[in-house]
């Protein structure tokens, strides 16, 4: 492909609004450009990128006896209210009507449409497992979209959905599906770890998020380096550091604490370590309100709160509903007299004695509360947020923290959708049973967007081999001259007849600038054709990665050139 020829408008300037690296680069070489917000246009340089990747994963899930199908983007509302997913989803659903007035939506996902495909189909075990995929556009409805094409609100996503008649037969497929997603991260030259995750609003009962190690990376990950446990933030449990208060209890005393809210402040005040204070957290849910207890050094882990609690919506309590439940402002709230709320705790309060709560009186603090004595928790759960240094659950070595990015998410669903929409087969003893499902998505244009983020430098972008548009890109530095030009057209032609994915930067622009194009797009190798080089019949190979240049005749660049870039 001619520059000359093709439509790639690069810019100079970083983007204002650009807040992560792969977002500015994506934009400036003219990969992608935005329609609205999370909206983007994907440009040619951009979607060969994508449908590189999209060949990988193609060929990776056809290794693995997936096969490949496409399903509408809108979704009729009566499928997501069979599942009971149509008032569960939350505001992320963009919900539509058509002119009849009847309700659809845009689908994030399609647990839905595809059970309706396949209950229709099955009749017995003998048709089962069946293994289906699809590369299709989604739409979810960010509250805030952000980072380019590691956030957004359409976006392109490979979700595959898989129907068994045991859960050993799910077991092997979501053991194919790991595997061939790790190959495809591999194949991509990506530097990624698998960790635990929450099955968020997919649902299920296990599942493995894919993260590539980014420092811009959204997520949190903890890991073990002695075991290889690892979970994202959500999902991730330890041992927490244990304080030994080896002291008899003391009697129950309410101290004046006048503007004294917070944790540290109460510390500072009464003169006790944080570890010994109570946090009282109200939280709001559709179902009730609840207070929850955990150690005064600690925070509230909401996602398993919220698992804890079996509940849809779960949000901190706004200053006047505290008061109201409570009794007493924010930053007072304490267990002992609430009435009319149950009261979960934490497992890091259960050795806590002669503690520090609020009184549910502005300016008040209860000191020497004790446990039992005092107040009972109505029950007892893991709901604190692990933190770097926090030993591991299994080996009690420090977990590690990293940033990444999910890529790639897979579930084991079981009958979460086929039960409530009656997708249903024959057993070998005749009687009906609900099909058991798995469900396993990867992100495309995210994983693009990882790819850049732990791959660039001052100049742009450092494309891995496997996913750079071009291969090769032919700099072509004095056009107008007549030798440059017949050598650079020669040698392009002899590589667009060899099959190589070659980007030929014809232009008549300074070489200054050609050299700045050609590192902002990130292609792996250059061959690089000057007036005094081309009149010594040699060209120079740019490696971008390393930015070394190797001088060679033109008449062994080729074979020489394969062989850097194998």
């Amino acid at each position: 492909m001619r520059w000359s020829n093709y439509f790639l408008p690069t810019l100079k300037e970083n983007p204002k609004d650009a807040e992560v690296v792969s977002h500015s680069l994506m934009l400036r070489s003219g990969m992608i450009k935005k329609a609205a917000s999370g909206i983007y246009s994907i440009l040619p340089l951009g979607w060969r990128s994508m449908k590189k990747l999209m060949n990988i994963v193609r060929e990776e899930l056809d290794r693995i006896g997936a096969v490949e199908l496409i399903m509408p983007a809108i979704q009729p509302a009566e499928l997501w209210m069979e599942s009971g997913r149509w008032f569960k989803y939350g505001k992320e659903l963009l919900r539509i009507k058509d002119r009849h007035e009847r309700d659809f939506c845009f689908g994030p996902t399609h647990e839905e449409v595809i059970t309706d495909i396949l209950r229709d189909y099955i009749q017995s075990y003998k048709d089962l497992p069946v293994n289906l995929y699809q590369i299709q556009t989604k739409f979810r409805d960010e509250v805030r979209p952000r980072f380019g094409l590691i956030r957004q609100r359409e976006f392109f996503m490979k979700d595959g959905y898989s129907f068994h008649s045991s859960e050993e037969c799910l077991d092997r497929t979501y053991q194919d599906y790991y595997n061939a997603y790790r190959k495809i991260f591999e194949r991509c030259r990506l530097e990624y770890t698998v960790v635990e995750a929450d099955t968020g609003t997919i649902g299920g009962y296990q599942s493995h998020e894919f993260m590539v190690l980014a420092e811009t990376g959204e997520d949190a990950i903890f890991f073990c380096p002695s075991c290889s446990y690892g979970a994202n933030a959500e999902k991730a449990v330890s041992k927490l550091k244990e304080f030994i208060f080896d002291e008899k209890e003391k009697a129950l005393e309410k101290v004046h604490t006048p503007q004294v809210h917070t944790v540290e402040e109460v510390s500072s005040f009464l003169g006790v370590p944080e570890e010994k204070i109570i946090k009282t957290m109200i939280y709001e849910t559709e179902k009730a309100f609840y207070a929850v207890l955990i150690r005064g050094d600690r925070s509230i882990n909401e996602t398993k709160l919220k698992n804890f609690l079996d509940v849809q919506f779960l949000n901190l309590a706004s200053e006047e509903k505290i008061e109201r439940v409570t009794g007493g402002p924010m930053g007072f709230s304490g267990p002992l007299g609430l009435k009319g709320i149950e009261i979960f705790a934490d497992h890091s309060i259960k050795n806590i004695k002669n503690a520090v709560v609020g009184a549910n009186e502005k300016d008040y603090h209860y000191v020497n509360v004790n446990m039992g004595r005092d107040f009972n928790p109505s029950g007892w759960g893991d709901f604190q947020m692990v933190q770097r240094g926090d030993l591991c659950v299994n080996c009690n070595t420090p977990l590690q923290e990293y940033r990444g990015i999910e890529v790639g998410h897979i579930f084991k669903l079981g009958t979460k959708y086929s039960e409530p929409m009656k997708c249903l087969y024959i057993d070998e003893k005749g009687q009906k049973k609900p099909v058991i499902m798995g469900c396993y998505g990867l992100g495309i244009g995210r994983t693009l967007a990882s790819a850049i983020e732990q791959s660039h430098d001052e100049k742009g972008i450092i494309w891995p081999l496997p996913l750079s548009p071009f291969s090769f890109i032919i700099l072509s530095l004095n056009p107008e001259d007549k030798g440059v030009r017949e050598l650079s057209d020669k040698i392009y032609q002899e590589m667009v007849q060899k099959g190589e994915e070659v980007f030929y930067d014809d232009r008549e622009e300074r070489a200054g600038v050609k050299f700045k194009d050609a590192e902002l797009i990130g292609i792996p190798y250059q061959i690089i054709i000057g007036s005094k080089k081309a009149k010594e019949n040699k060209v120079e190979i740019g490696i971008r990665k390393t930015g070394e240049k190797i001088t060679m005749e033109v008449s062994e660049y080729y074979e020489k050139l394969k062989n850097i870039a194998l």
